[in-house]
């Protein structure tokens, strides 16, 4: 068995980023190559071909936790857009991406989580998923 390069593990991580973020994490790679490529490989060979090519949990679940995260993190609006566009390619529903939003509130305060379903709102407007709904 041979072992894997830094290339392998930046391939398959692109692979797996394609398949989830589409062309919009291949541009945040790109969009480091002029300052930071290294920050760009490993958001490719670490985040994608390492972790989220885990088998350990779905595509949907890995964007579960990641929005969540983003969330309750807040000021990461950029990179939640691009995981809210990714669940749904994933196959999470608005519904269920607004539910975990709501759910993040109790967690991590009101104003995160408005912040993030606005986020989710935009997207939405965008792929022509609105309205969503709810009670």
């Amino acid at each position: 068995m041979t072992a894997e390069t830094r290339q392998d593990r930046f391939e398959r991580g692109m692979r797996v980023l394609s398949t989830i973020d589409g062309e919009a994490g291949e541009r945040v790679v790109s969009s480091l190559a002029d300052i930071s490529p290294e920050l760009g490989h490993q958001v490719a060979a670490w985040g994608f071909g390492d972790i989220y090519s885990r088998p350990g949990l779905a595509p949907r679940d890995r964007q579960l936790v990641t929005i969540g995260m983003l969330t309750a993190l807040g000021g990461c609006e950029p990179q939640l857009e691009v995981h809210v566009n990714a669940s749904l390619n994933v196959g999470l529903t608005p519904e269920e991406i607004v539910e975990a939003m709501l759910h993040s509130a109790v967690y991590c305060g009101f104003p995160k989580a408005l912040n993030a379903t606005f986020v989710a709102k935009k997207v939405f407007g965008e792929r022509g998923l609105l309205p969503v709904g709810g009670r």
